[in-house]
């Protein structure tokens, strides 16, 4: 019985020295990424030199280059680039979206085309304009009602939502698939409400999606203030006009890459943690919350790492995803290359929610997992996190999952996260580079433990 109780103290005790242990480095994690300005000063110079990255572009090809040389700067072991093929849209920034009543006058509205739309005809489209609330309403309505319009979808994101990203996922079906369900029925073009829950002059953009099978008709984003405004005028006007116009194109699609960085681990070097973010942007912004931050993160854990002399058992890979915006064909071509190489990839980590305050970790893997996960929340509390829960791990990363990888997101507060995503106000000014840095030191915090003791 003596000999049950003294090995249970020791046992105790190790506990307790390996919390306390593991408490002490996850410190000095979140001071280092606190105290430096160096992620901050990268994201300045991505944003300003290499802003609007859409994949196939000039200037994300230049970013590419950037991201292999600031990675070697930083001291990572070995930096590679790694092929993806991606497509090549383009879109002119002049779009017209004049509105015009004979009740009330005239305005011109600030609008965006969707991503991988296609334009109006060459001296645009003209035509009136219905309001529709949802897919169920324009069922209902039918091509009597909805032939040789343009189809306004007025869908609200949802300010019940605590979780913000609920109430994007709520209102992005619009966006995705509403010019095919309007064509459905003979509408000429579609205009959907920017997905942001302040108002704001400021379209959003996005990727939407035709369904091949239906013919192919424009897609714009509205900003929510003109939203509003074409809500109102047509409550009084319902016989007003629009004159639409786009130009937007498909060029060659062309050959592009994935930034790696690899730390090489000292003991397991063939098993890895990948953590990534994504280079791409929209053609409309900087991409600095979207996601430029989530770049500075993931190059943020080698940096770390290697300044605090932190010696992983494991390769800590580091992945600047192309085309996530779009396509996501580099996530889809590190899988399949992860795959025909046979590498073990321990756990997958994405950031891609933003730069502000990081609130915990949502894992997409199996119960032990999440239970493995859980256990951390204490070593983290200090530092704000409390969220420590299943959920998504991320876009880029998701492709990983068949391989039977553990894919962990960082959970960003996100009140404010759709007030830029996808807008010109996407840009390096918005971002805190305290609340950047600790997103930077939860990462590396959180690898550091899972580079350890596995997941």
């Amino acid at each position: 019985m003596k000999i049950t109780y003294l090995f249970g103290f020791i046992l105790l005790m190790n506990t307790v020295f390996a919390q306390k242990e593991d408490s002490i480095q996850i410190a000095s994690i979140y001071k280092n990424a606190l105290n430096s300005t160096i992620a901050h000063k990268n994201l300045n110079y991505l944003c300003k030199n290499y802003s609007e990255r859409l994949c196939g572009s000039e200037n994300a090809e230049k970013a590419i280059l950037w991201g292999k040389e600031a990675m070697q700067k930083l001291g990572f072991d070995t930096v590679y680039l790694q092929k993806t093929m991606v497509k090549h849209w383009v879109r002119e920034k002049n779009e017209i979206c004049n509105i015009s009543s004979t009740k009330l006058g005239q305005f011109n509205a600030n609008v965006i085309a969707l991503g991988e739309s296609v334009g109006t005809s060459g001296n645009g489209i003209e035509a009136n304009v219905i309001e529709i609330s949802s897919f169920e309403e324009l069922k209902k309505l039918g091509r009597e009602k909805i032939a040789g319009k343009i189809v306004f979808f007025n869908f609200k994101m949802n300010n019940d939502y605590f979780m913000t990203f609920h109430a994007y996922g709520d209102a992005a079906g619009y966006r995705v698939h509403g010019a095919s369900e309007a064509a459905k029925y003979d509408a000429k073009a579609v205009i959907i409400r920017s997905l942001s829950l302040i108002s704001s002059k400021n379209p959003h953009t996005g990727i939407m999606r035709y369904d091949e099978e239906i013919n192919k008709i424009p897609a714009v984003a509205i900003s929510t203030i003109d939203a509003d405004s074409l809500s109102t005028w047509l409550k009084n006007d319902n016989n007003l006009q629009i004159y639409l116009k786009t130009n937007t194109k498909f060029l060659p699609e062309t050959l592009s890459y994935n930034v790696i960085g690899e730390i090489r681990g000292e003991k397991t070097p063939e098993k890895i943690i990948t953590v990534g973010g994504h280079l791409d942007s929209w053609d409309n912004c900087e991409g600095a919350h979207d996601d430029g931050v989530g770049c500075m993160h993931a190059m943020e854990v080698g940096r770390i790492f290697k300044d605090l002399n932190i010696k992983p058992s494991n390769t800590i890979r580091t992945v600047l995803f192309m085309d996530e915006e779009t396509n996501q064909r580099g996530g889809k071509s590190y899988a399949e290359e992860t795959k025909s190489k046979n590498e073990t990839i321990i756990a997958a980590l994405e950031s891609d929610a933003g730069g502000f305050t990081p609130q915990g970790f949502s894992i997409d893997g199996n119960e032990s997992q999440l239970q493995k996960l859980q256990t951390w929340k204490p070593l983290f509390e200090p530092y704000g996190l409390f969220y420590f829960k299943k959920g998504w791990g991320g876009v880029d990363i998701h492709p990983l999952k068949e391989q039977g990888v553990p894919l962990i997101g960082l959970i960003i507060d996100s009140q404010r996260y759709f007030d830029y995503q996808h807008s010109s106000t996407d840009v390096f000014e918005a971002v805190n580079r305290r609340q950047m840095q600790l997103g930077s030191g939860s990462l590396a915090s959180l690898i550091y433990l899972i580079d350890k003791y596995g997941l």
